[in-house]
């Protein structure tokens, strides 16, 4: 290259130019520097936060939940440690063969495996909880990013299908969904912690740190059930189911003094810690949620009536032809008597004279006493679904309307709401408030019905329906003075009457001279030609009244002989004086 074309080459630039280009570069690295020198020297926060964003996270400690007893500290939900699995998406990463052996670990086909691992979620999402213990050893010794296990805690229950429908159960995520589990989720939940972990770029953990916030446990709960009386109520009501062969029912056993439900069962049921094959209808508490017309249960709060505004007496005698017709309604009684007591009609449960006893009244004072002994509202017992029935104001009443509610139709009512109506018997005109938790001992405080006076007069009615010439004489116990009701009603199908469909029940107490307790059963559509109350419903009554009686080592107070009983029938007691 010569000279000339060097000289070509020359940049002949203006020494101004220079000078400002050297500025812009000198300040550009002085401003650099000096950012560099405010973030990594007077303030660190900024960089610092940025970093933990990445490497930190915050994770939920979840709360032991509180346990559920009996009134006795028989365990009936109880919560242990259980490992879950999950997923980041953002980090996963599975081979092929990897994807096969998480298949296999997990009990899982590869094809329910992709469809999960197909997910379109940028948070975290669960593959499956729980795993077992086996499980997770074989899942964390893969090592796969963008899996982790997760500890939680999963509800067991000791008691299974026995105590299903009054303690519920939980969801996966430890939420209560049913019974005592719903009610109550509040204060058996507790409260859940954070604790704060440190992560590196592959999402591995590498720094446990401090909990933040530690998990409170949810408190215990000690419902009022008697757990040996409630395997007793759940294993005569399913005999009861199976003989008959009916379509379900349900059984309450009260406490009469305190209000306390003591058991509560239901068929169909189901097992909670078990429900892979999910069906509404047995998880459904028939007792609280279904409603059935009373039938025959109603009688005694006609007499009730007429008794407390003098009306009629004890042993007033009333004609009872075989029919009686109201309006264009013709009443029936299936086995007449020309004349009967007031007694005898509870007694031997005549239609007739039920509705001769209620048309004395007025719609209105009629319609105060069953609303007093608690129809048309809910029972009060807190539980999630209870019903209120139905009972139509009296002002919309026709005749004939008023008439056949005096034998337990037009109205609805629950088994729960039925039985607690009977505890103004059972305590001399008084309704204890219900609870399914475990009472205190302390003086209670109930609702007036019924003078005391009446309430023990148609307890001595009922008591005469377990005695010969009654309707429920399979209802008695050994030892024991019992009162009670029969009750046999149509069930409605497609808006009538059907025939052959019925809703058998009997609600009684015992000791008689001093009810304890008070139990209701109620069979729904029980086949064959076998269908009263007094015959379907009342053995299983006697059945639980018996080992209930029992169990609380209550004092007979009949003294009994004991007669022949022939395999299958029920004990019969002979009292003292020989009534039957």
């Amino acid at each position: 290259m010569n000279y000339h074309s060097r000289k070509l080459l020359k940049l002949n630039l203006a020494p101004w130019r220079m000078a400002a280009v050297g500025g812009l570069l000198l300040s550009g690295f002085v401003l650099v520097a000096g950012r560099a020198f405010y973030l990594q020297g007077l303030n660190t926060d900024y960089l610092q936060g940025k970093g933990d964003a990445v490497a930190n996270r915050y994770l939920s400690l979840p709360a032991h939940r509180g346990q559920v007893s009996d009134r006795h500290g028989q365990l009936l939900a109880i919560s242990t440690p259980v490992e879950s699995l999950w997923a980041r998406p953002t980090e996963l990463k599975l081979s092929p063969v990897q994807q096969g052996q998480l298949a296999r670990a997990l009990d899982m086909s590869p094809k329910v495996l992709a469809k999960k691992l197909e997910r379109k979620t940028r948070g975290e999402f669960s593959l499956q909880r729980p795993v077992t213990p086996e499980q997770a050893v074989k899942i964390a010794a893969m090592g796969v990013p963008g899996l982790h296990l997760r500890r939680e805690f999963r509800r067991y229950y000791p008691a299974g299908d026995v105590a299903a429908h009054v303690v519920g159960f939980t969801n996966v995520d430890d939420q209560g969904q049913e019974g005592v589990e719903r009610a109550y989720q509040d204060w058996l939940a507790g409260r859940e912690g954070e604790r704060q972990i440190m992560r590196d770029r592959r999402g591995n953990t590498i720094r446990d740190l401090v909990p933040i916030k530690t998990a409170q446990m949810g408190g215990n709960l000690a419902l009022a059930l008697d757990l040996k009386i409630q395997y007793l109520a759940h294993r005569e009501l399913a005999a009861a189911i199976a003989t008959h062969k009916a379509k379900g029912g349900s059984v309450v056993v009260l406490d009469a003094k305190t209000g306390e439900i003591l058991a509560l069962a239901n068929q169909p049921n189901f097992n909670p810690n078990n429900r892979r094959n999910y069906q509404p209808g047995p998880m459904r508490n028939r007792a609280v949620i279904d409603t059935f017309e009373p039938g025959s249960t109603i009688k005694p709060f006609v007499a009730a009536a007429v008794l407390e505004r003098g009306l009629f007496h004890p042993d007033s005698v009333i004609d009872t032809p075989q029919t009686w017709l109201v309006g264009t309604k013709r009443v029936r009684d299936e086995h007449p008597h020309p004349q009967m007591t007031v007694s005898e009609i509870i007694q031997k449960s005549s239609n007739v004279g039920a509705v001769k006893m209620a048309m004395t009244l007025t719609p209105q004072q009629f319609w105060e006493v069953l609303n007093r002994a608690g129809f048309g509202q809910k029972p009060g017992s807190g539980f999630p679904g209870e019903t209120s029935g139905r009972l139509r104001d009296a002002d919309s009443w026709k005749p004939v309307e008023q008439a056949t509610m005096a034998y337990g139709y037009g109205l609805s009512v629950s088994l729960l709401q039925l039985s607690r109506a009977y505890m103004a018997f059972a305590n001399d005109g008084e309704v204890m408030p219900l609870s399914f938790l475990k009472r205190e001992p302390q003086e209670m405080v109930g609702e007036r019905v019924f003078s005391p006076s009446v309430a023990r007069e148609v307890r001595a009615m009922m008591e005469t329906v377990t005695q010969e010439g009654g309707t429920g004489t399979r209802t008695r116990v050994p030892g024991y003075r019992v009162a009670g009701k029969t009750g046999t009603a149509h069930k409605v199908v497609n808006g009538r009457y059907a025939p052959d469909r019925y809703l058998a029940s009997f609600i009684g107490m015992a000791p008689a001279s001093n009810p304890r307790l008070i139990i209701g059963v109620a069979i729904d559509e029980p086949s064959g030609s076998v269908y009263y109350g007094g015959s379907v419903a009342g053995p299983v009554f006697a059945q639980v009244m018996a080992g209930s009686l029992r169990q609380l080592a209550l004092p007979p107070d009949a003294p009994e002989t004991a007669t022949h009983v022939t395999q299958g029938t029920p004990p019969l007691v002979v009292r003292a004086g020989g009534g039957a």
